[in-house]
C-alpha cells in the first residue's frame, strides 16, 4: 500500500471513535489531525437537518441560467435553504438534445452558488474520460476500453492526473472515476466500454493508475471514486432501467469483480460507489446492493477495511426506485452503510425522511454525525474552507492543454485492433471505389463526423453516407444505393453506452440491412467504433477493426488505420465468444498491403 493513500485524507475513525464513547476498556486514543479536529468543530455548529444535508448531493446542470429562472431559484433553495453538502454536475436535455455543460457556464455557476454556502459545497462529476464525459471544450479522451486495448497503464495515470487539473480548474472536485467494473458479459448493456476490459489483472493495474494520476498534484487534491461496487461487469441489464441481477458465486467475485476494488482500496481511493444491483451471493435478499448492509457494511466497511466515503449511485435510478420510493431508498442507503446520497429524485424530501429516522429511533444519531464528519473532512482536506472559489480567467489555460489532447490521440491510435483481415483487405487498397457508410443510433447525431472527413479527405471520389437507426430498409436501401461496382463496403457502426437505451446494438432495421450487404459479393470492412462485440452479430464480414471508443480522435485512428498509415497493435481487452479471445489482435505495420 502506498504511504500517501486516499484513507489519510479521509480516515476519520479515530475522530469517530471520539464521538461515540464506548463502555468497556479502551485501546490507546490515536489523535485526530489537524483536518479532522477542523471538521470537528464544524460539525459541532451544525444542527441534525444540517448534518443530514451534507450527506446530500443534486443535480445541476451548468448552462447559462439567469437570476430569475426557475433552474437558478431551484439551485438557491437547495444551497442557502435547505444546505445541501454538494452538488453533482451532469448533462441537461433540452428541446429533445443531450446538453454537456459548458466550462465557462460551469465555473461561473459553482463560483455563485458556493457564495451562497455557509459550509463549501462539495462538487462532483462522472469525469471518466476526464472533463470530456460531462464538458464540452476539452480534451477528448477515449473510453477505459481503449486503453485496454491499447496495454497503456501510463497514459491511464496520465487521464488521471488530467481529470484532476480539469475538474478543480472548472470548482469540480470529486471525480466519479474511475470505473473498476470487469466487464466480463459481452450483454452488458450499460458498462461496456466504460471498463478496462475483462481481465481483472489488466483492470486492477488501469485503476491503481488512474488514481495515483489524479493523487499526483497537490496543488489539485481532488477526491476519487471507484465505481460500481460491488462489481457491475457481469450483468445484463441497464440499471437506470431495472435492478441488475449479479449470478457469481463469493468465490467467483473475490477472483473477478472485488479485485479492482481491492487494488482501489490499497491505492488510497478516496471513494467507492455503489451499484443498484441485486448479489446473492452477499445479499441474500433481492434488493440493491445499495440498501444492504451485508454489502456496504459487512463486506466493503468490514471484510476489505474500506474507511472513506460511501456514495451511492444516483438515487433517481429505476434500479432502485421500483424497489423503494425516493424517501425509503435514502433512508435504509444510510442504514446500510452509505455516507453520501447521489441524486436523490427530491432532496428535500431526502433530508426530511432520514432526519426524522433518526427522530424515531431507525437511525442512531451516531450513524449522521460518521458520514458527516467524512464528508467535513473531506471539504478541509480539499482546501475548501479556506478557498472555494475558482479563477475562471484561467480555466482556458487548463482546459486548452496541448498534452492531454495528444495524450488522447497516442492512446486512441494504439488501440486500433484488427480482429479479421480476410484476403488481407486491410489497409485498404483502392480506397476511390470503395462505398462508406456511416452507421449512427440515432438521426442528427454527429457521432461519425469525423471519420466521413477524414476518408473524404484521402479518398476523393469515395461515395459516402450516413443513415441511422430510425430509417426503415427502404429508406436504407435507398440511400446506399447500388454498391455492387464497389471495391468494398466500408462501415463504421458507431454505437456507444447509453443510460436508458438497454443495448448497446445497431437499433432498427440497420442490423438486418448490413448483415444482407456481409452476405453479398462485395467485401465489408466493419469498423465497430465503440461496442467490440458486433463481430458476433455479423460473423460474415470479410475484416473486423475495433476502435473501443467513440471519440472523435478514435474515428481519426479508424480512418489511418485503415489506409495504413499507422501501425495496428491494438490487442482485444476482452472476448468476443465463438470469434476472438482475449489478446487477439492482428498486427500490422504502417503500409501493409
Amino acid at each position: 500500500m502506498r504511504a500517501r493513500t486516499g484513507a489519510a485524507v479521509l480516515l476519520v475513525a479515530a475522530a469517530i471513535a471520539l464521538l461515540a464513547a464506548t463502555p468497556g476498556p479502551k485501546p490507546r486514543a490515536v489523535l485526530p489531525t489537524a483536518e479532522q479536529r477542523t471538521a470537528q468543530a464544524l460539525l459541532r455548529t451544525l444542527t441534525l437537518h444540517d448534518r443530514v444535508a451534507q450527506l446530500i448531493l443534486a443535480t445541476a446542470d451548468a448552462e447559462p441560467v439567469s437570476s430569475t429562472s426557475k433552474e437558478f431559484e431551484r439551485y438557491v433553495h437547495w444551497v442557502r435553504d435547505l444546505h445541501v453538502g454538494g452538488l453533482i454536475i451532469g448533462t441537461s436535455v433540452r428541446d429533445g438534445q443531450t446538453r454537456i455543460a459548458q466550462p465557462y457556464a460551469t465555473a461561473v455557476l459553482l463560483n455563485r452558488l458556493q457564495k451562497m454556502s455557509r459550509i463549501p459545497l462539495l462538487v462532483g462529476s462522472d469525469f471518466e474520460r476526464g472533463a470530456s464525459f460531462r464538458v464540452d471544450y476539452t480534451a477528448r479522451f477515449p473510453y477505459n476500453m481503449a486503453y485496454g486495448a491499447a496495454g497503456d497503464v501510463e497514459a491511464s495515470r496520465y487521464e488521471g492526473q488530467a481529470a484532476a487539473r480539469e475538474a478543480r480548474a472548472l470548482g469540480i472536485q470529486w471525480i466519479f472515476a474511475p470505473d473498476a467494473d470487469v466487464n466480463s458479459n459481452p450483454e452488458n448493456p450499460i458498462i461496456n466500454i466504460r471498463s478496462y476490459g475483462e481481465d481483472p489483472d489488466a483492470v486492477s493495474r488501469h485503476v491503481a493508475a488512474f488514481i495515483d494520476g489524479a493523487h499526483s498534484d497537490p496543488k489539485n487534491p481532488v477526491l476519487v471514486t471507484a465505481k460500481h461496487f460491488p462489481g457491475h461487469g457481469d450483468t445484463n441489464t441497464d440499471s437506470h432501467l431495472d435492478m441488475p441481477r449479479l449470478d457469481q458465486d463469493r468465490e467467483h467475485m473475490d477472483a473477478i469483480e472485488l479485485k479492482p476494488f481491492e487494488a482501489a482500496i490499497a491505492h488510497g481511493v478516496d471513494a467507492i460507489m455503489t451499484a443498484h444491483m441485486s448479489v446473492p451471493a452477499i445479499e441474500p435478499d433481492d434488493i440493491p446492493a445499495t440498501v444492504s448492509p451485508r454489502v456496504l457494511t459487512g463486506l466493503l466497511r468490514g471484510e476489505l477495511k474500506f474507511q472513506n466515503l460511501i456514495i451511492t449511485d444516483a438515487m433517481d435510478m429505476q434500479g432502485l426506485t421500483k424497489e423503494f420510493n425516493g424517501a425509503e431508498a435514502s433512508v435504509r442507503a444510510i442504514m446500510a452503510g452509505a455516507d453520501v446520497l447521489l441524486m436523490p429524485p427530491d432532496p428535500e424530501r431526502a433530508i426530511q425522511a432520514v432526519e426524522t429516522a433518526v427522530l424515531r429511533g431507525r437511525i442512531p444519531r451516531q450513524r449522521i454525525d460518521e458520514s458527516a464528519l467524512r464528508v467535513l473532512t473531506a471539504k478541509v482536506h480539499l482546501g475548501l474552507t479556506r478557498s472555494k472559489l475558482v479563477n475562471v480567467e484561467a480555466v482556458a489555460d487548463v482546459l486548452d492543454a496541448k498534452e492531454s489532447a495528444e495524450s488522447a490521440q497516442r492512446v486512441s491510435d494504439r488501440a486500433i485492433t484488427l480482429v479479421k483481415n480476410d484476403g488481407g483487405v486491410v489497409p485498404l487498397k483502392n480506397a476511390n471505389q470503395s462505398c462508406v457508410i456511416v452507421a449512427t443510433q440515432s438521426r442528427g447525431s454527429i457521432s461519425g463526423t469525423r471519420f466521413a472527413q477524414e476518408f473524404a479527405r484521402r479518398a476523393k471520389d469515395a461515395r459516402i453516407v450516413t443513415v441511422d437507426s430510425t430509417m426503415p430498409e427502404a429508406a436504407l436501401q435507398a440511400m446506399v444505393g447500388d454498391t455492387s461496382r464497389c471495391s468494398e463496403i466500408v462501415i463504421s457502426a458507431n454505437v456507444a453506452v447509453a443510460a436508458y437505451r438497454g443495448d448497446v446494438a445497431l437499433g432498427g432495421d440497420l442490423a438486418p440491412f448490413i448483415e444482407k450487404l456481409s452476405e453479398g459479393p462485395v467485401p465489408v470492412v466493419m469498423v465497430a467504433v465503440g461496442n467490440p462485440y458486433l463481430l458476433a452479430s455479423f460473423p460474415k464480414v470479410a475484416a473486423y477493426m475495433a476502435t473501443f471508443s467513440v471519440t472523435s480522435p478514435s474515428e481519426f485512428s479508424a480512418a489511418k488505420a485503415l489506409f495504413g498509415q499507422m501501425p495496428i497493435t491494438g490487442r482485444m481487452p476482452v472476448s468476443i465468444p465463438g470469434f476472438a479471445a482475449l489478446g487477439d489482435g492482428i498486427q500490422l505495420p504502417p503500409g501493409t498491403h
